[in-house]
């Protein structure tokens, strides 16, 4: 029997990335190669690299460091949104022999031969305008959920952003193609499905920059509810100018959509709005949060903020803080701006001290506990649905409600994966919640 490679990968950023670095591997496994766990010895180690967090080289580095510290003479080839901005740089770590950007990371085992190592790092990086084409990926590493790309790239230009630069135009998947994976993900005894993508609610925009939608998110969303086998679906992240009243209420009477909704905001000044070329003001998010909280009282809304920004005052700082803490949502995800190369914030006037955005990061985040305890607090002595996990954390095993609450109960491994009715007693000291089971459902 011949003898088959070994090959691991470290992904590094978002949900999208988690997906497509699974596409990715199971391309490699077709092709030959056995996936082992990023910790063993590898013949290949893959790096899925992240454009949006801070320190992305240093990040970047310290992977690579740590892959040559398992097998020095492992190949190491670097793709993804880093890839495609910064090719140059990331080919001259000491370690790297290949970088692929945007176009060539899903034809990987096109470029690799012998795996032998490289004096100097190989780069193949398009054009991004090159970047007009679809691959659809999903990832299933984690028994109980799967994310499921439905849309790449994105068409806006908020002043902050790298993204367009690193993923192109936005593209969507082909309808029947994304009910196929979702299918082939039911199938692997999988319970739920988080969709993902860059912008989803632009989804429908066909290849090579078609710009005319084949179908909407709503029609999405609603032939999705359709697939057998999925108990639930969960939309990961989704522009408030894009979430739709239409699609607000068919979640609300879904069968498998559950009520948690993930809004960017990015600042509750209309200001700074207009400087980060957002596309909504803030009234517009405030509709959304009324419209949910109408229809689905019980709903967990999570907002993204950025504090910062150039040109953000203290008093434009305080008019985000007083507006998220007057609207009724459930946590927030705070982000401290920094400065990314060939963005037009990156020229701006106005720049904010560190130490000032640490302090309004600081601040925000303390909002975000109590919003977070205040939404469990309004969610004990209900009934819920939970999901349980696959982790022995301290004895205990944790999971989420439909809603998106963190719940914990003795660990029990017949537990794992499985859907239970319970009732949610009362908040722990870690902050989860401790519940009693009212009955089993799959």
């Amino acid at each position: 029997m011949e003898n088959r490679k070994k090959v691991a990968f470290y992904t590094l950023g978002c949900k999208l990335n988690f997906s497509e670095t699974s596409t990715i591997a199971r391309n490699l496994q077709d092709e030959g190669f056995d996936r082992v766990d990023f910790e063993e010895v590898a013949d290949m180690y893959v790096i899925n690299t992240c454009s949006v967090t801070e320190n992305a080289d240093k990040q970047f580095k310290q992977v690579v460091r740590k892959a040559m510290k398992l097998n020095d003479k492992a190949f190491v080839a670097a793709v993804g949104c880093y890839a495609q901005l910064k090719p140059e740089e990331l080919a001259n770590v000491d370690g790297v022999d290949l970088v692929l950007g945007a176009t060539e990371k899903f034809k990987l085992a096109d470029y690799i031969n012998d795996l032998s190592k490289n004096d100097m790092g190989e780069v193949h990086s398009c054009e991004i305008a090159e970047a007009d084409f679809y691959v659809g990926s999903y990832s299933i590493g984690d028994r109980t959920r799967a994310f499921l790309k439905v849309q790449d790239g994105c068409d806006y230009k908020c002043t902050y952003c790298t993204i367009p630069l690193a993923r192109g135009i936005s593209r969507s998947d082909e309808l029947q193609n994304v009910l196929k994976n979702a299918y082939e993900i039911s199938k692997q005894n999988i319970k739920e499905i988080v969709l993902t993508g860059v912008n989803i609610g632009d989804y429908g925009k066909g290849e090579f920059g078609n710009k005319k939608h084949e179908h909407t998110f709503l029609e999405l969303v609603q032939a999705l509810d359709e697939v057998e086998g999925i108990e639930r679906l969960r939309i990961s992240s989704i522009e408030p100018n894009l979430l739709k009243n239409e699609t607000i209420e068919f979640v609300s009477k879904s069968r498998t959509f559950v009520p948690h909704f993930h809004i960017p905001l990015q600042s509750g000044s209309n200001d700074i709005l207009k400087l980060m070329k957002r596309r909504y003001l803030r009234e517009v998010y405030t509709e959304r949060v009324n419209k949910i909280r109408e229809v689905m009282p019980h709903a967990c809304i999570g907002v993204d903020v950025i504090v910062g920004f150039p040109g953000e005052t203290d008093e434009h700082f305080l008019e985000t803080y007083h507006f998220l803490n007057d609207l009724d949502i459930s946590y927030l995800h705070v982000f401290t701006y920094s400065e990314r190369d060939n963005t037009e914030a990156a020229e701006m006037p106005g720049v904010v001290p560190s130490n000032v955005r640490a302090k309004r990061s600081k601040m925000l985040r303390g909002l975000s506990v109590k919003k977070r305890r205040a939404f469990y607090e309004s969610q004990l002595g209900t009934s819920r649905t939970v999901l349980f996990e696959g982790e022995n954390k301290e004895g205990y095993i944790h999971g989420f409600t439909e809603n998106y609450v963190k719940v914990k109960t003795p660990w029990n491994p017949e537990l794992v994966n499985t859907l239970h009715q319970i009732n949610l007693t009362k908040i722990d000291e870690d902050g989860s919640v401790r519940m009693e089971f009212a009955s089993v459902l799959v």
